[in-house]
């Protein structure tokens, strides 16, 4: 597998915890979504991991083609 596998055309609304970390998922393949479970293993996805300086409300990509892991860009509407 060579690209990311799309797991929808809109991006998932997230209540993130301040400094807590995050892993996305940059493969599409966990069953966690967005979250990463560990599936990417055997390929070359690594995932993205993040965390934010408060409690807030944030949208990652579920389309797998953002210029700006893990947040959605709007490359789903090109898709």
């Amino acid at each position: 597998m060579k690209l990311p596998k799309m797991c929808s055309k809109s991006p998932v609304s997230v209540e993130v915890v301040k400094d807590k970390r995050y892993a996305w998922c940059s493969c599409g393949l966990s069953d966690e979504q967005p979250f990463c479970n560990g599936a990417h293993r055997g390929y070359d996805f690594v995932p993205k991991i993040f965390s934010e300086s408060k409690d807030k409300t944030i949208y990652l990509c579920n389309c797998k083609k953002t210029s700006n892991p893990p947040y959605c860009d709007g490359a789903h509407h090109k898709i």
